[in-house]
This record gives C-alpha cells, structure tokens and sequence, in this order.
C-alpha cells in the first residue's frame, strides 16, 4: 500500500472512531444541548452519559438519539436542575453480573441495590414511546431460577428529587424493581411499560419474583396515568411514608397486583395516607396473580427473620396510619384473592394481629370479574389498632370465571361494625 493510502484510511479509521461513541454540543433554543452517541460493541457508554450530565445537566437538554443503544456497565448517579432528557434511544445493562453484585449503590431498606439514580429537580424525561431502559434482566432470572440472590440492582430510581415528569418510557426485564422512587416529591409520570419476563422459566414458575413494577417510598404528591406491568410481583406498591398518590388507568399482569406495602418492617414510622387508585385491569398470566388490590404491614415486634431482604435481621414493629385509601374500578381477571388488608407480615406464628399501624378509612369501590378461587377477600388486622372504617361498594365480583356467586370474606381484629358492604366470618 502507498504511503498516501496509508494515511487516508488511518484517518478515516480514526474518524470512524471518533463518530462510533461521544458526546455533541450545540445550543437549541436558547440551551446547552449535548446529544450522546453510543460506542457500540459492548463498550461502556457511562463515561460519556456522565459528561453529558455534567455539561447540559443544569439548565440543558440531552438527546439519546432513537437508533442508538447504550451499553451500561458502571453504575451512575447524575446530579440535574432544570434538564430536559429526549430519551429516544434504549440504555442496556451489562451481563456482568459479579460486577453489579459487588459494585452498586447499596439500598438499606430490604437490603437492595441500585445501578442508575437520578437526583435533582427540575427533570423532565420524555422517551417518545421509543426510548427506555433494558435492565437485562433474563440473565439474572435464568442464573438465580426463582431464589433471588444479593446485589440485582433497580435499574431506575429517583433519589431526592422534586418536579420531575417521565413520559413514554419503558422500562424492559429489570434486574429488581423497575421504577422506583425514593424521596420524591410533586412527580408526573404518564405512558409507562414495564415487563419482566423469564424466557427460561418453567410454565407456572415465577423467576421474576421481585420485579415491581412502580414503587414510592418517601414520597409526596406522586401522579401515575396509563401504566401496563407485566411480572411476577407487585404492580405497584406504596411503600413507607408516601402521601398524596393519585393512579388512573392501569393494567397489570401476572404478579401480585396493586400493593400498599409492605409497612412496618422497619422501627419507624410507616405511614401511607391519602392514596387514590382507579380504573385498573388486573390479568392473571402464567398462571400467576395473587391479589387484586391489598395492604400488608408487619407485626408489631422485632421477629428473627432469615431472608435477605431482612438481612438476616429482626423485622417488624414499625408504626403509624395507614388511611384514606381507596381502590376504584377494578376489573378483576382471575386472581387467587380479590382484596385484602392483611398485617402479619413477617409473623413466626406467635404475633399475630399485634402490628403497630393502624388502619382507617380504606375503600374498595366498583370491582368487577372474577377470582380465580372462591375467595373474594379477607381483612386480618390488628388488635392493637382494630381496623375500621373499611368500605366495600359496588362488589359484583364472581367466584370463578362461570361462577354466579361472589366468593366468600373473612375478617379478624375489625371494630366492632368497622366493615361494611360484605358479610363472612368475623365480618
């Protein structure tokens, strides 16, 4: 080859190296705009999203182009005020799962992790109905088969932010829960997807146990509109001290359905209060959906707990109101229970009805369907705070997909005349 030859594909080569990956600044409209391009071939995209952040994160606008696909193998907490993300391209998470084991951002509360937080204010993310988040998440369902192990990191969490809406965003098979806030506050999100689906598992298996779908804790003022889940546990759960949450237009799929909870396992207070949920499609899927809409708190003392999520630790004894909630317009596709309140969690068998929250003023209104058994519901409270105030309206719910009747309810620790619309043991 010429010598001239030589020098022109060595700096075409470098050219094409130069475009393969980086980031472009321009200003749009007035703000720093920086628009990220992927490095492809499984090179680690992180560096480049950081600078991104750093440069068009505070009062800018960052643009992941639709055909790119971002690869993340480090984790990443940007700090933003005043952004824009135009979110049209998909981020990846590695395969490297003895990475992220040892190397995320450790979660206290149920011995979690996580591998992308966001903090700041200010933040609008719209994905245009293209963009999201692949958390990989197969790999991890096929290695740990159903027994969720230490270290799977939440692929996307919110911490310490206000003023934030995400919009046309997907979140697909998730290493742990999907989407979840964690000190939030007057947050706005419409036109969600997630799924998390085991490509491996076994028909009637759940290996994606642990996969919520949108989750609040420390939150306030907190919008959901037009939200699909499909997984293997909780749609969504309203988790300690979330105030003023208002959901509309939900389907969820497989898993466990709608969740306030788990409260109290924790010595804290574990308040949920002024939670309004309505027009919801809960479909049974591989055989598996457990609930329809349900509370769960802990009992009301320290009790040894074995799982991680405990961390080897004992659980239980946490406090506070669990109150003005109300579940609308349900249609119910075959779950094994209807609704519920039950606070037992983490119970060895000795502490029942001793949990520490009380529970008021909980409505359950306009159910329709069926359930997959003959059990429509059942309230299980405490004897320490006698549930009451728990509305039933507009129950038409079957026992069975060709059933007529509407199943049975059971109650225990309920004040005397504190439930009202359905009649069974103890009702």
């Amino acid at each position: 080859m010429h010598l001239s030859s030589f020098v022109a594909v060595t700096a075409l080569t470098a050219f094409s190296t130069v475009l393969a990956g980086g980031v472009q600044e321009s200003v749009v409209a007035g703000r720093n705009t920086c628009t990220i391009t992927a490095n492809g071939n499984q090179t680690d995209d992180t560096p480049n999203i950081l600078k991104a952040a750093q440069d068009c994160g505070n009062g800018g606008t960052i643009v992941f182009p639709e055909d790119q696909n971002y690869w993340i193998a480090t984790k990443l907490n940007p700090v933003f005020n005043d952004v824009i993300i135009e979110w049209h391209g998909q981020w990846t998470f590695s395969d490297d799962l003895g990475y992220w084991r040892n190397n995320s951002y450790p979660i206290a509360f149920q011995n979690h992790a996580a591998g992308f937080i966001i903090t700041g204010d200010h933040i609008k993310i719209d994905g245009y109905g293209t963009g999201g988040i692949n958390g990989n998440g197969d790999v991890w369902y096929t290695t740990e088969a159903g027994s969720t192990q230490p270290g799977r990191p939440m692929p996307f969490v919110f911490w310490n932010v206000s003023d934030v809406t995400v919009s046309n965003f997907f979140v697909k098979q998730p290493q742990l829960w999907s989407l979840n806030i964690m000190n939030g506050t007057d947050m706005y999100f419409d036109n969600i997807y997630c799924n998390a689906t085991a490509t491996k598992a076994p028909f009637g298996k759940n290996w994606v146990q642990n996969t919520d779908g949108f989750d609040t804790m420390d939150a306030r003022n907190i919008y959901l509109t037009n939200f699909v889940y499909q997984g293997g546990d909780d749609c969504i759960a309203i988790k300690p001290r979330s105030y003023n949450v208002y959901v509309q237009n939900v389907t969820c799929v497989g898993g466990n359905g709608i969740a306030i909870g788990s409260l109290g396992q924790y010595l804290e207070d574990s308040s949920a209060e002024n939670i309004y949920i309505s027009d919801v499609n809960i479909v049974r899927y591989n055989n598996d959906m457990e609930n329809g809409a349900y509370i769960k708190t802990w009992v009301g003392a320290l009790i040894p707990q074995s799982s991680y999520e405990s961390a080897g630790q004992p659980r239980g004894g946490g406090w506070g109101s669990v109150r003005n909630i109300e579940f609308a317009n349900f249609n119910l596709q075959g779950p094994d229970n209807g609704i519920g309140i039950s606070e037992n969690s983490g119970d060895n068998g000795t502490f029942k009805g001793t949990s520490l929250l009380d529970v008021s003023n909980i409505a359950f209104v306009n159910f329709t369907g069926y359930t997959n058994a003959g059990k429509a519901g059942s309230f299980s409270c405490s004897n320490v705070h006698l549930c009451y105030n728990i509305d039933v309206k507009n129950w038409t719910v079957t026992a069975g997909q060709n059933a007529t009747g509407t199943g049975t309810f059971g109650c225990a620790y309920i004040e005397p005349g504190g439930v009202h619309g359905v009649t069974g043991s103890g009702c």
